[in-house]
């Protein structure tokens, strides 16, 4: 970035010259300027602009060298406002810098009078060290709806975001609609009831909603406008408790199961000595391929135990026809079918490091969430990698030590700086063996954030730090200038109506 004398001013009469491959980006900005301005501007060819223009050009092949298609190159005179980049994307993130520079007005949904419209005339050339920037929702213990899912997706868009890890099975509910089994809505996206806190108590209250299909079309285009990509999560082989309980028949043992009502981990997994289950599942992610054209489909993978199994003849006779060696073996022959599934589709199989237990399938990708030592395992050994460790990226943990004062949480303590100082790179790995770590995201686990409010308060500012961590190149972060530039961004949170937890407050 290179500051410069002046400043350039959006008018009415400022228009947005494009080039044809740009034409919808310009749409786009006039649309996100025009509705806190009030102003109509006008899309031009790229031909015809003069002074008093915003220009867009998208398919420059000098940006973003290292950041691939997200890089841009932004500059700001006073007669002129230029966006170059590669593809749509890299436009898309120079128009969230271009709503930085302008007053925080601007992320006003309504038009507010009174305000000079200008931004400091700058150079900045910027691209994304990491492919993959993801935040993960879990909607499964407690469920969120559509409305607010597109409004969490806008608040990562802001930070350049670009991965949306949408969770949405576990023991407590299901929240998918597959129209091939009813059931897994009609019984599994229902609890009678729910836990308080961590009593032995219950509220009485019934908990439930899921998603159709046609709401997960709409979130999955609203999400790909912004250039998000969705990553579904269906859990297999453990938290499927909600599942077997719409369709016992898939359990080793003859049930009954209810939905999940308290948290924890459940005893009953899906059977993997049981044929059905897998026809079961492919079924379930042939679905959900049609409604998520992303390359990669999340399985879960992790905490499953492993008793019901040792106690099942058609697991143990699984075992003993495939040649294997215990339950964690059983485990990776479950995961390897189901990712020869996915790679036949043409997508990669995504899992929670417990999928590195039995050998690790062929085309699957780590998701390291027990510390960093599952990444570093799956990049040694050729495969790639996110970067997800508790003690750095779990947004649920408290954000203080002094807990009694903060919402009910997780019993950990993170704060923000912390979270800035996250490097999903460990220093164990080669430089040839880091080009498997895509990148990193942050978990909000719900079973204490009941609603907006509290999903809210837990992800920001923390989700803010994370954004610069896995955006900046080495080498530059600054914990103090990003504390100093925090204080003006919670404003414009406050224009968007997103909650956080006030920086001031005591840790």
């Amino acid at each position: 970035m290179e500051a410069r004398p002046g400043a350039f001013e959006l008018q009415p009469t400022t228009r947005i010259a494009t080039d044809t491959a740009s034409a919808d980006d310009g749409r786009l900005l006039a649309e996100m300027l025009g509705k806190a301005t009030g102003f109509r501007l006008a899309v031009i060819d790229e031909r015809d602009a003069g002074r008093g223009v915003i220009s867009i050009r998208r398919g420059a092949s000098d940006i973003g060298q290292e950041g691939g298609p997200e890089g841009y190159r932004l500059e700001v005179t006073p007669g002129r406002v230029t966006i170059s980049a590669p593809e749509s994307a890299g436009v898309f993130h120079a128009f969230q810098t271009v709503r930085q520079l302008l007053p925080r007005e601007i992320l006003s949904e309504n038009p507010v009078s009174g305000v000079a419209w200008t931004m400091p005339c700058v150079r900045i050339e910027d691209a994304p060290r990491f492919a993959w920037r993801g935040m993960m929702l879990d909607v499964s213990r407690h469920f969120q709806p559509a409305k607010f899912v597109k409004k969490f997706i806008d608040g990562m868009a802001l930070h350049k975001f670009n991965v949306f890890h949408w969770h949405l099975t576990e023991d407590q509910g299901w929240r998918i609609e597959i129209k091939k089994y009813p059931r897994l809505t009609e019984i599994g996206s229902r609890r009678a009831q729910t836990v308080v806190g961590r009593s032995d108590t219950y509220d009485g209250t019934p908990h439930g909603g899921y998603y159709t299909q046609d709401e997960i079309r709409e979130v999955v285009a609203y999400a790909a406008a912004r250039h998000i990509t969705i990553l579904p999560e269906i859990e297999m082989p453990g938290h499927a408790q909600a599942a077997l309980a719409s369709y016992p028949e898939l359990a080793c043992t003859p049930g009954p199961c209810k939905v999940m009502e308290s948290w924890g981990i459940s005893r009953d997994v899906y059977c993997a000595g049981n044929e059905r289950v897998y026809g079961f599942l492919e079924d379930v992610l042939s679905e959900v391929l049609e409604l998520f054209p992303g390359r990669f489909i999340h399985i879960g993978g992790d905490e499953c135990p492993k008793g019901r199994w040792e106690a099942c003849p058609k697991c143990e006779a699984r075992i003993k026809a495939e040649g294997l060696k215990d339950g964690h073996e059983l485990q990776s022959y479950f995961v390897r079918r189901i990712e020869r599934f996915l790679a036949s589709k043409g997508r990669r199989l995504v899992g929670w490091d417990e999928i590195l237990e039995g050998g690790l399938a062929p085309g699957a990708t780590v998701m390291s969430w027990r510390g960093v030592k599952g990444g570093i395992t799956a990049a040694k050994s050729g495969h790639d990698a996110v970067m997800a460790p508790m003690t750095y990226t779990y947004l649920n943990f408290y954000q203080s030590r002094a807990k009694a004062r903060e919402p009910l949480s997780f019993d950990h303590f993170l704060p923000l700086d912390k979270v800035y100082r996250f490097d999903p790179v460990p220093a164990a790995l080669s430089a040839e063996e880091a080009r498997h770590i895509l990148g990193g995201q942050g978990q909000l686990w719900s079973e204490y954030l009941p609603d907006e409010e509290r999903i809210e308060y837990m992800a920001y500012p923390r989700a803010a730090a994370l954004a610069e961590a896995l955006w900046s190149p080495t080498g530059v972060k600054d914990y103090r200038d990003f504390k100093r530039r925090l204080g003006e961004h919670l404003k414009r949170l406050d224009m968007l109506g997103i909650g956080y937890r006030p920086i001031g407050a005591r840790l």
